[in-house]
């Protein structure tokens, strides 16, 4: 911490290769840590799973130090083709989420826009050696050739780390899946395409349920699309769910089997004023978070992050500027397509700091206490253990300060959509094209 109460953040560590000559397939698409902290998945777009484990000797060093090494790699997803309708459907990981530890295996969740599978990553440093019907190779032995009984022991080996794939659940979104979410209850989790949510048991694959269905009977009256949904942390019957109109709505189960019928519509009054061409487009939300403890929820639209209190649901309780400076630039942005874009927030453990992304490899952090903010950003420029990153600023005006860059001069290409926050530490992992940066608070 800086004297003001600040966060100093520092450079820990990079993933990925420093090409300038980026492949497709190792873009990364989602960033994910599990319950604790030690594990940090990262899906891209060749269909990929990378998770990374955290360094013992990091986690015991004073000052601690956030360091993860790779853990296991596996190819979750392959392309597909559907004859039915002409289309092929891409690998890529659109999400992961982790299930909350049970036994000495880890469980999580990860999808591409049709199907999601349930993955199993154990270990195994023990093997069994002395089988009386296989032979060295495990091939089977003739019967007869049999003349003494030995009993199998059990032998040490070279740690092993195994992903195998537990259930497979496909067959139930027409549209792409933009969100997995597990329930509190770790039994049930939900999955939401553009115009449909379902509820799934995470052992039965061959059936899920329909709670939230918005597709129109004609669909040239389709004005809107779900664009992520999230169950609440601590309550079974509660997830909310948010549109390409810039509304929250808030279900509950309890209701109704079928949750078309919000019990709570969050949604800011527009300012009739400052209405233009983009308007709608800009205040689409592509993302939706609980707050750890539950009572507030953090959505985010193209220019800003906003916290709402789930009791209050006429406007945000907090707004946050992510970068507004590009307000003027709204018309290029349009053209490029970058407007589309869809950044992902995240709070951190105590749900006193939001963090984001935007253009330039930058991203945004936001301390809810003091109401500060700070710009900061991956690049490998500052790859060196330790660094402590310095606040970036952008300047709108003609004239610039020394360190300031100008809005014409950041990169649209080098966008950072995915960040996520250690459950009980200052660690940040943040997805810049095909690197995954870390940072940690500098101690």
């Amino acid at each position: 911490m800086s004297g003001n109460g600040e966060i100093q953040w520092c450079f820990s560590q990079v993933k990925g290769t420093s090409d300038d000559d980026v492949t497709e397939a190792d873009i990364v698409s989602c960033v994910e840590f599990n319950h604790s902290g030690e594990l940090l998945a990262t899906g891209d777009k060749g269909g990929r799973v990378v998770i990374f484990q955290r360094d013992p000797e990091s986690k015991q060093a004073l000052p601690r130090r956030g360091e993860y090494n790779v853990y296991s790699t596996f190819q979750s997803h392959e392309a597909e083709f559907d004859y039915l309708k002409s289309l092929e459907i891409e690998e890529k990981i659109n999400k992961i989420r982790w299930l909350k530890r049970k036994n000495p295996a880890h469980f999580l969740l990860s999808t591409n826009d049709k199907t999601i599978k349930l993955w199993k990553v154990s270990e195994r440093d023990k093997t069994i050696d002395g089988y009386n019907l296989k032979d060295g190779n495990g091939q089977m032995k003739d019967p007869s050739s049999i003349t003494t009984l030995h009993i199998p022991v059990v032998k040490p080996m070279e740690l092993m780390v195994e992903a195998s794939p537990r259930r497979i659940f496909a067959n139930a979104h027409s549209y792409h899946i933009n969100s997995i979410s597990v329930n509190s209850d770790q039994e049930t989790y939900l999955s939401a395409d553009d115009l449909r949510i379902n509820l799934w048991h995470l052992e039965i694959t061959d059936q899920s349920f329909n709670i939230v269905d918005i597709k129109p009977t004609n669909m040239e009256e389709l004005t809107e699309v779900i664009t992520a949904a999230e169950f609440h942390p601590s309550q079974c019957n509660v997830f909310v769910y948010s549109s390409s109109k810039g509304t929250i709505r808030l279900c509950d189960m309890r209701s109704s089997a079928l949750c078309d019928h919000h019990t709570k519509l969050f949604e800011e009054p527009e300012d009739p004023t400052s209405r233009s061409f983009f308007s709608e487009i800009i205040s689409s939300i592509s993302d939706v978070k609980f707050s750890n403890n539950g009572r507030y929820m953090i959505s985010r639209d193209y220019l800003s992050v906003k916290v709402w209190d789930l009791n209050m649901d006429t406007k945000p309780v907090e707004c946050y500027h992510v970068h507004e400076y590009l307000r003027s630039k709204l018309c290029s942005l349009y053209e490029n397509d970058c407007i589309f874009d869809k950044f992902e927030c995240c709070w951190n453990g105590t749900d006193s700091c939001l963090i984001t992304g935007s253009y330039n490899n930058f991203f945004r952090v936001f301390d809810r206490n003091t109401r500060r903010d700070v710009t900061l950003e991956a690049s490998r420029d500052i790859a060196k253990a330790r660094t402590v990153l310095r606040p970036r600023k952008v300047g709108t005006g003609g004239k610039r300060k020394k360190d300031e860059i100008g809005v014409d001069c950041l990169d649209f290409s080098r966008k950072i959509l995915h960040t996520a926050w250690h459950p009980q530490e200052n660690i940040i992992a943040v997805a810049a094209t095909n690197n995954l940066y870390i940072f940690q608070e500098k101690l």
